[in-house]
């Protein structure tokens, strides 16, 4: 076998060695490699005699031809390279693909995913896909989490077991989950969410809490407390006392410490949560699963005519478009504070009202977008709104009053702590 090549300095000392078997020849080559004279009856050294370059000329071809071979290896890795990046360019295009069909819908977003081969199909390896977040919408990610099919819940459990709670107070473990998502509305997903975060923060940090009902509960507890000290549309601000007062009893029976509560309550008081908010510019997923939507003809605020408008209720915003295709709405009327009625309307049957209870007379805030597509301000006290039939506009008011309403919280609080009340 040829093992190496030696090169001297007079072109008539090429020595190519080849390694013969065996203790002896081994000792004798290895002599010769060093320099020594060989052996006169060594058979290793009839080997480099039998090699040995009689004249220029030889070396010459020989020393070309060791160069082609190397110019030879240099192409092919330079076309390795080049099919290496051309792969890797082409992977990453397709990532960027997979990153938007799951903004737009998360589970065919994943699905498109594993069928190329970029994200293994197991739930650790997605859950830690949906954990680093790169390109990712947060609401995409709440909304995938959220589902009950079997791998998704999978994938919840490893998702929260990606955070790391351990020697963190309630409020900075929250802060840290909150932040790496954005909670759906669905009570049934919240829960579902809640408790996993509770029985890991439990699982990080023992013997803070005698059960993970008591961190489910406490957490909401400081989610609405964090609701209460900064929604500017809260006026009653509650004190610390009143927060005391709602957490009696939740520790299996007991009361939590209230130098832990004043920690919590004065860590939220002085910072609220960040909650994460989606690039505002792209409405792809904000209008991909709406509550409702349809046809309404709406009475203009300034000039009192009726437009024919695409409506899209989502996310406890009322959008209304031009046309089905447009991609920007031309007004949004955020639902906040307000109510819906059924009225007549002597030109128009079917209509519906959206108006402010506690603000008669004054404009609703929302906004729209003028004939230049600047945005302006809304001009309405109230908005009409007409329906096809007696039926749709119920449909309307019903959805409409259900996103208003929407506050799952309390309802979820209640149910845990009768739990935690049944165990004593």
């Amino acid at each position: 076998m040829l093992h190496s090549a030696r090169l001297d300095s007079s072109p008539h000392q090429l020595y190519i060695i080849e390694v013969p078997r065996g203790k002896p020849q081994i000792q004798e080559v290895t002599s010769i490699a060093r320099g020594h004279a060989p052996a006169a009856a060594g058979p290793a050294a009839d080997k480099v005699r039998s090699h040995r370059s009689p004249g220029a000329s030889e070396w010459t071809c020989a020393t070309q031809k060791l160069k082609d071979e190397i110019a030879e290896v240099f192409a092919q890795i330079d076309c390795f390279e080049s099919g290496e990046d051309s792969r890797m360019a082409q992977k990453e295009k397709e990532l960027c693909i997979g990153r938007k069909k799951f903004n737009m819908d998360p589970v065919k977003g994943i699905q498109y995913l594993t069928e190329h081969k970029l994200l293994p199909p197991c739930a650790q390896d997605i859950a830690q896909f949906l954990y680093k977040g790169e390109g990712l919408n947060k609401t995409a990610i709440g909304t995938y989490l959220g589902e009950r099919d079997p791998l998704n819940l999978q994938v919840l459990q490893a998702f929260v077991d990606c955070h790391e709670f351990t020697n963190l107070n309630l409020v900075q473990a929250l802060r840290q989950f909150l932040w790496s998502f954005r909670l759906p509305g669905e009570a049934q997903k919240i829960d579902r969410m809640m408790e996993a975060f509770a029985a890991r923060y439990c699982l990080c940090n023992p013997g803070i809490f005698q059960s993970a009902d008591t961190c489910y509960v406490l957490s909401f507890s400081i989610i609405m407390l964090n609701t209460s000290l900064h929604n500017p549309n809260v006026r009653d601000r509650p004190p610390f006392e009143r927060f005391v007062s709602m957490n009696r009893g939740i520790n299996d029976g007991a009361d939590l410490p209230e130098e832990q509560l004043r920690n919590l309550f004065d860590s939220i008081k002085s910072e609220p949560f960040s909650i994460p908010e989606d690039d505002g510019s792209d409405l792809t997923y904000t209008f991909f699963n709406p509550d409702r939507e349809g046809w309404l003809l709406k009475l203009g605020g300034r000039v009192k005519t009726w437009k024919r408008r695409w409506f899209i209720l989502t996310d406890n915003c009322l959008y209304y478009f031009e046309f089905t295709t447009d991609k920007e709405p031309r007004g949004i009327i955020p639902l906040e504070n307000l109510s819906v009625q059924k009225v007549d309307d002597p030109k128009k049957p079917f209509c519906l009202e959206l108006y402010n209870p506690s603000c008669r007379g004054q404009k609703i805030k929302a906004c729209k977008t003028d004939g230049d597509g600047r945005v302006v301000e809304g001009k309405h006290e109230s908005y009409r709104i007409s329906a096809a039939s007696a039926k749709e506009r119920d449909q309307w008011i019903e959805a409409i009053r259900a996103s208003i309403t929407r506050v799952p919280f309390y309802d979820l609080v209640s149910a845990r702590r009768k739990k935690i009340a049944s165990k004593q």
